[in-house]
């Protein structure tokens, strides 16, 4: 796997989805960003762009924003390896879009917490960093939300050695915070930092403490700074502020 990022940079992740469809877009975003580079010093960006545009952009670390558990004859899906020689050094790996999720009491296909375990894997044995993402659909005055993060994180961790545990990403979404200009209380989020720090060492040691956790969720150039000082988060995933090249640099320098 990559080596261990470091703890004292902020990482900011753009989700780009398929909001840039383009290598034109692509291109321009990518080099307005290396032009404000210089005034986000201290923090770090990643761009999880489309598989179409990954070969085609250069001077940025690049995701993928999903992978495939299998190889061989499967119809469709992207491999790890293919992935990294497409450029990829990093993939999501359990985005909240792409789980299997329960709508007004019909359950819509998606993937299960297995599956995101062995895309993790999968990952992983290609030398990609995984940026697993966690997170729950709506909150409970009964904490259950708390035992859906629970889960998720057992399933993901399963065989992951103690040893390699730090270079597994952790990315919390509350879904139900998506999409909008307002993040959660950072001091929920400080509670669920420790929760999942917590739930790692509870099932992998003390390394779980060096685990690099994320935020994703309505973050903002206006928000960024507050939530990074007093959630315990180490940086972000953002989704349609990322597409804005203007806004993305701004969110990254607001960090400084």
């Amino acid at each position: 796997m990559a080596n261990r990022i470091s703890k004292a940079r902020p990482l900011v992740i753009a989700n780009w989805k398929m909001y840039i469809e383009t290598p034109e877009a692509a291109r321009a975003f990518v080099a307005s960003l290396k032009r404000r580079a210089a005034s986000f010093a201290p923090a770090e960006a990643w761009v999880a762009a489309p598989f179409t545009l990954l070969p085609l952009l250069k001077g940025i670390k690049l995701g993928g924003q999903t992978v495939s558990a299998h190889e061989g004859a499967c119809t469709g899906e992207v491999s790890a390896m293919m992935l990294r020689e497409a450029g990829a050094s990093f993939v999501l790996v359990g985005h909240s879009e792409r789980r299997r999720q329960v709508i007004e009491g019909k359950e819509v296909e998606g993937e299960s917490n297995e599956d995101v375990h062995a895309q993790l894997a999968a990952a992983a044995n290609a030398a990609l960093t995984p940026v697993l993402c966690v997170g729950e659909r709506e909150r409970s005055q009964s904490g259950e939300h708390f035992n859906v993060v629970k889960e998720q994180l057992r399933a993901a961790f399963a065989d992951v050695e103690p040893s390699k545990v730090t270079k597994v990403l952790v990315a919390y979404e509350p879904v139900w915070a998506i999409g909008g200009e307002k993040t959660m209380n950072p001091r929920d989020m400080h509670e669920m930092t420790i929760f999942i720090r917590k739930t790692i060492v509870g099932m992998k040691g003390e390394g779980g403490m060096s685990v690099k956790i994320l935020y994703g969720g309505a973050t903002t150039e206006s928000n960024a700074l507050p939530m990074l000082q007093e959630s315990g988060a180490q940086g972000f995933i953002v989704g349609h502020v990322s597409i804005d090249a203007f806004r993305f640099a701004a969110l990254i320098s607001s960090l400084s």
